[in-house]
């Protein structure tokens, strides 16, 4: 049942953007970095695997997806599905290192992997643009037999191309999450000995979810590049693997949907405090602050803890309502 409402609630969030917001392309980016925080979300959430390598998947899917349009042309479709198989091949090789070491071992792992591809993107200029990215990637309309399925042309068009794209992945992780290999992540978390004890194998669970987890990044990665017309050097950086984990704590982890309520936050903070400051930036670190030391369980725990405390009174007001008819 909680994942079914789970789901509800995320079409409810789909259809309510377009009516609350006026950028097309802000609110594709929202829903394209949530796509990001869920793949982070399986791995630190479920998982309990704090990664620093999902700028190296999400700069995958951009780079697979611009030489897949532009150099070497695919059908759009096929294109976005190499692009998810590069993140999850991507996934595989840094997984396959990295969880041979636990704790701040394997942080550095996953963080030195980050550097070595940014590095490697930067040092490679003829297949990845080097510092310049690759740029003029089309967005080519869904077409069959030359007839237009669907146009993409238009923001508002695009979005609802990703997001039909964001509710697929969102079913297919909801799915996993509360499936038996989703449950079997969670004794992983939260006690790993154990979970190794009773006959787990922990390595291949780990490696499953970061595979995963870099497919659904590799797609965020592809989507963003279409919607931008350019896959930067900027994708690859330690900063989005920074960008969406904060994303991911700030939302809450353990809760996918809580992954597209810190998109959400951290992009439309950020967009709005551009605009009282130049440098902003510095305004979204305090209020980042004040979320981290205020909401240990991110903006979804918030929104649990005041549901909790409106029904308590509801309850406690209908139980005085009853007891004063009573009397």
């Amino acid at each position: 049942m909680r994942k079914h409402s789970h789901l509800l609630l995320a079409l409810a969030v789909v259809l309510i953007m377009p009516l609350l917001m006026q950028s097309g392309s802000l609110a594709s980016e929202v829903l394209i970095f949530g796509l990001a925080a869920m793949g982070c979300n399986l791995l630190l959430g479920y998982t309990g695997l704090l990664s620093f390598g999902q700028g190296i998947f999400f700069g995958l899917g951009s780079y697979t997806i611009a030489l897949t349009l532009t150099r070497w042309p695919l059908p759009m479709p096929l294109a976005l599905v190499a692009a998810v198989a590069m993140g999850a091949l991507g996934a595989a090789i840094v997984g396959w290192v990295a969880i041979r070491q636990r704790g701040t071992y394997f942080v550095m792992l996953t963080l030195a992997f980050a550097q070595m591809f940014y590095f490697l993107a930067y040092s490679f200029p003829d297949l990845t643009g080097g510092d310049n990215g690759l740029m003029d990637i089309p967005r080519p309309s869904i077409a069959v037999a030359g007839m237009t399925l669907w146009p993409l042309t238009s923001p508002w068009q695009y979005y609802g191309f990703v997001a039909v794209l964001f509710l697929v992945t969102f079913w297919f992780l909801q799915r996993a999450s509360e499936s038996i290999f989703g449950r079997t992540l969670l004794a992983v978390r939260d006690n790993e000995e154990r979970a190794g004890a009773i006959g787990y194998n922990l390595r291949l669970l780990k490696l499953q979810a970061f595979v995963i987890s870099g497919a659904v990044t590799g797609l965020a990665g592809a989507l963003h590049a279409m919607m931008t017309g350019i896959a930067p050097l900027a994708n690859a950086e330690y900063h989005t693997s920074e960008m969406i984990l904060v994303m991911t704590v700030i939302g809450g982890t353990g809760n996918l949907l809580a992954s597209l309520l810190g998109s959400a936050f951290y992009l439309l903070m950020g967009d709005w405090l551009s605009t009282l400051w130049p440098r902003w930036l510095l305004l979204l670190g305090v209020v980042l602050m004040v979320v981290s030391l205020g909401m240990q369980r991110g903006l979804w725990g918030l929104g649990e803890t005041v549901w909790s405390l409106i029904r308590r009174k509801a309850s406690a007001t209908e139980i005085a309502k009853t007891q004063g008819d009573a009397a």
